[in-house]
């Protein structure tokens, strides 16, 4: 392709590989050079702008290493795809495990008030809680170009294997915040998180304090939420001086969550297995066990106990209020929301301060 000299006469005190650089960044940026076309050779930009094969060759340097262009050997050099992340799309990505009306509809809320009040639109994803899909979302996000990202990681207690998908992100200058976990080898990147071992102490401290002591726990064990409020619960079991029982410890996963708990609970229940609580990973988990100990006869609160976590829509249920812990949603995704515009105007260079929001307990009805 022919690029045309605009380097003026006055501008002979600069360097003049410095020169050639930002005329080609200028031609890049304006949309003349798109991504994929073929640089002028070696030869062509030195004749054209009268000066050496060196200082060409420092020039494109500077800008390989910036990312704007890339050489192929045998081939020649050529605009880098990273110039389609250049322009400002206004378009916000958030991508999310579930598009379910449990929380994930307030979060979004939260999230589009802040980003339409600022002029941007949002692109919605879904990973449906699966690694692969997570990888997709944002191989997709990469290609079409988007100006941030607002995700919640899928699985985010495992080791995240598509680690090379965020460093793209990162070399395209593409600013991202993680909201509801975070996988353990990011967590010094930016996110707005709920401080759930926090939370996961407090609803079993609660639980001890009314006297109870067969305090039995139910976790997701494959995401950071379900780890962190597990931890909360050893703590305050260890506080008192109650012995930690793994046996008393219900372990489930993102595949088996809609039948685990309730099974396990439910055959707890039939054993006749001491336990006068029972502590839930979330409102939802907790109306399973609430059922679980329904069918095999017993009363809640009068004969157990049990908690929730999020003070969502599931957590009142004909008559019974669970004893939860608030999950602010709308909050968290203005918070992370407000986190990735202040990265954008950064043009993703600096990260963001993370945030970890403090719990609060929700008194209901369904603990004595």
């Amino acid at each position: 392709m022919q690029v045309r000299n605009t380097m003026g006469a006055n501008e002979g005190k600069q360097l003049k590989y410095f020169q050639l650089m930002e005329d080609l960044k200028a031609k890049i940026l304006a949309g003349e050079i798109h991504a994929g076309d073929k640089l002028p050779s070696e030869n062509e930009l030195s004749a054209q702008y009268q000066i050496s094969r060196q200082t060409v060759r420092k020039a494109l340097s500077m800008l390989q290493n910036a990312g704007y262009i890339y050489a192929e050997h045998g081939r020649g050099t050529f605009c880098s795809e990273m110039v389609r992340h250049v322009q400002p799309s206004k378009n916000i990505a958030v991508v999310t495990t579930y598009l379910s009306d449990y929380i994930f509809p307030r979060v979004i809320q939260g999230i589009d008030d802040v980003l339409t009040g600022a002029g941007y639109s949002i692109v919605l994803k879904n990973t449906k809680n699966s690694r692969s899909r997570e990888a997709e979302c944002l191989q997709d996000l990469l290609n079409k170009g988007v100006d941030g990202v607002i995700i919640e990681p899928s699985k985010s207690q495992i080791f995240c294997r598509h680690m090379n998908l965020y460093e793209q992100l990162e070399k395209f200058h593409i600013p991202y915040v993680f909201i509801q976990g975070c996988f353990p080898q990011m967590m010094d990147k930016p996110h707005v998180l709920m401080d759930d071992c926090q939370g996961g102490y407090m609803i079993t401290k609660y639980l001890i304090d009314r006297g109870h002591k067969d305090i039995v726990g139910v976790f997701k064990a494959d995401d950071m939420q379900g780890q962190n409020r597990h931890k909360g619960y050893v703590r305050a079991l260890q506080e008192v001086g109650i012995l930690y029982d793994p046996d008393k410890v219900v372990w489930f996963h993102t595949e088996d969550r809609r039948i685990h708990p309730y099974e396990t609970i439910r055959s707890m229940a039939a054993g006749k297995k001491p336990m006068d609580a029972v502590v839930c990973y979330n409102d939802q988990t907790a109306q399973q066990v609430i059922r679980a100990l329904q069918e095999e006869g017993l009363r809640i609160p009068e004969d157990i106990s049990v908690t929730g976590y999020d003070n969502s829509s599931l957590a009142n249920r004909e008559g019974l209020r669970l004893t939860t812990i608030d999950h602010p949603q709308e909050k968290l995704g203005a918070m992370a929301a407000d986190l990735l515009l202040s990265m954008v105007k950064n043009d993703g260079k600096e990260e963001g301060e993370s945030v970890l929001i403090q719990p609060v307990l929700v008194e209901g009805n369904s603990c004595k």
